[in-house]
């Protein structure tokens, strides 16, 4: 699969994406406020790029690399998981490349998963949610039309301390052009 925009594409991973997957995401910064593991592994890559498969072929979840288009190379990640077929909603999560911050390149990411997901899965409602110190991620979120929903207080116990989880939605109807 592949979903063209202007500067990056979303596509599904392949076996030599390994190397720019991990030097993508081995990184403190990007996996402080995710669920990526730190130091991020070669094996982590690999053993990944086979989940986003068997997830994709499950239709449980959308697991799409964000390919720079000079490079072909991945650069971040962009996903549509916890797909709930029956009440047409999912989750989204992403990271991109530190490297890669404020160039507007996941705002185009977050458009292209979100045109995805309700024109082509037709899906009701997509959610996400931010851990509460990571206030770009969320600002992000409300560009992307998403609506603030509230707060899980203590909701993620993370390298030994709890945060705070800000929770935000949009549905098909809000979806701006």
């Amino acid at each position: 699969m592949r979903i063209a925009g202007k500067e990056i594409n979303l596509r599904n991973l392949k076996k030599n994406d390994a190397i720019s997957l991990f030097t993508s995401a081995n990184d403190k910064d990007i996996t402080r406020y995710t669920l990526l593991p730190y130091p991020y592994t070669l094996k982590d890559a690999k053993d990944f790029i086979e989940i986003t498969k068997r997830n994709t072929r499950l239709k449980k979840a959308f697991e799409l690399g964000i390919e720079l288009k000079e490079t072909k190379e991945i650069i971040g990640m962009n996903s549509l998981t916890n797909v709930d077929w029956k009440n047409k909603n999912a989750e989204i999560g992403y990271w991109l490349g530190k490297e890669y911050w404020g160039r507007g390149i996941m705002k185009e990411a977050i458009k292209l998963l979100l045109y995805f997901g309700f024109k082509k899965l037709k899906l009701e409602r997509i959610s996400a949610t931010v851990l509460q110190p990571n206030l770009a991620s969320a600002k992000l979120l409300e560009k992307s039309g998403f609506i603030y929903e509230g707060k899980l207080r203590r909701a993620i116990l993370r390298r030994g301390k709890w945060y705070d989880q800000l929770c935000f939605g949009i549905l098909k109807t809000e979806l701006r052009k």
